[in-house]
């Protein structure tokens, strides 16, 4: 079995690395509005691109297609949300917001 580095659908390449900070900074932002708390610039899009790593993991695993940009983009918000979660999980919510 061969594992690609790809954000979903996007390749790495000239223009898919700038398909990559695009479609992370739309999944991340999307993703900080879904679960709470943003994560700034930068972070939106880190958390973006590693959603779509982990979401174009586990969509490869199950399909073998091409899901357009905005596939990526829905790919990737799958991933950030499970990535969130697992870290929420771990650090016992640390980082949301919390009223007092």
């Amino acid at each position: 079995m061969e594992f690609a580095l790809t954000l979903a659908a996007v390749s790495l390449n000239a223009g898919g690395f700038l398909g990559w900070i695009i479609a992370g900074g739309i999944a991340g932002w999307i993703t900080g509005r879904l679960m709470g708390g943003g994560y700034g610039f930068i972070g939106d899009i880190i958390l973006g691109i590693v959603g779509g790593i982990i979401g174009g993991f586990i969509l490869g695993l199950f399909v073998n297609t091409s899901v357009g940009f905005f596939g990526t983009i829905l790919v990737a918000v799958l991933g950030a949300v499970i990535l969130v979660a697992i870290l929420r999980a771990f650090s016992g919510g640390a980082g949301r917001a919390r009223n007092i």
